[in-house]
């Protein structure tokens, strides 16, 4: 979030938003196949199904995660990265539904409580205060802002727990079902890519000789940041789970509102400051 809004100028994208996620697919799908090469290189090979019966599942989160790397970059038009890392908690409500009715897994009632008490939480802490020098809106955001960023905690927990799924299905090396699902992530987000250009009547020219068009050091860095964080998302979902995932990602609500006072002048409010600390 941090790294996505330094890239901004003046609130808004000098680069095509479009060609961060496939280039952070197309960086994902090099660094598995080099492991995989590196992997195979062993005694005994890696297990690597592949039969169509087993690929033809991994399109499926590949199209929820296109969608969702789209929304997160809509939002932090309207949120600032604060709000935007505290609403992204609702990830863990959303995630701990979906790990219950689709995974089969049960929940202690500590845990529900923790996942209503942060729904609570992360509600409350938008909600403006009427001492403030406004009381027209509620909320400190655009309700646009909260739309796309309950929208995209929603897909995350659907990407997250059908991923899980897959990635514990059956013994398959990790880096052989990362390799399919991003070979189908480049082609989808490719395929994103090339209706742009025909819904924009290719004005801007074809979307490989603009892919880089406004690119600076620091929408690099949000490239290597998006490969990488979904790099070690797949680990967690091999080796650990979504509720795992969810919880070690809201340890970064507090870094984020700290990095944002200095980076971006940002004024935490008491429920902003008491919900990243708890």
């Amino acid at each position: 979030g941090i790294l996505t809004t330094l890239s901004q100028t003046n609130g808004k994208y000098k680069y095509d938003y479009a060609t961060i996620p496939f280039l952070a697919e197309v960086f994902k799908l090099i660094v598995s196949s080099v492991f995989l090469w590196r992997e195979r290189k062993k005694s005994p090979p890696p297990k690597m199904t592949t039969d169509w019966k087993s690929v033809r599942l991994f399109p499926i989160p590949s199209v929820i995660y296109l969608i969702h790397n789209n929304v997160q970059f809509a939002t932090l038009m309207y949120v600032d990265t604060s709000t935007y890392q505290i609403m992204g908690n609702l990830k863990i409500v959303t995630t701990g539904i979906l790990f219950r009715l689709f995974l089969k897994k049960k929940l202690s009632n500590l845990q529900w409580m923790a996942i209503v008490l942060l729904a609570v939480g992360t509600t409350t802490s938008q909600v403006k205060g009427c001492g403030e020098a406004s009381c027209d809106s509620l909320f400190s955001a655009p309700i646009q802002g909260y739309m796309l960023g309950v929208l995209s905690a929603c897909l995350s927990a659907l990407a997250g727990v059908y991923t899980e799924f897959l990635m514990k299905k059956n013994n398959d090396s990790l880096y052989w079902q990362n390799i399919q699902l991003y070979t189908f992530g480049s082609i989808f987000n490719m395929a994103r890519l090339v209706v742009d250009d025909f819904r924009g009547g290719f004005e801007k020219g074809p979307w490989w000789q603009r892919l880089f068009n406004g690119y600076s050091i620091t929408t690099w860095l949000v490239v290597l940041n998006l490969g990488s964080t979904g790099l070690l998302v797949s680990w967690l979902m091999k080796y650990a789970d979504n509720i795992v995932k969810v919880y070690s990602t809201s340890m970064a609500m507090l870094l984020t509102m700290v990095l944002s006072v200095f980076l971006f002048s940002f004024k935490p409010t008491l429920q902003v400051g008491f919900i990243a600390v708890v």
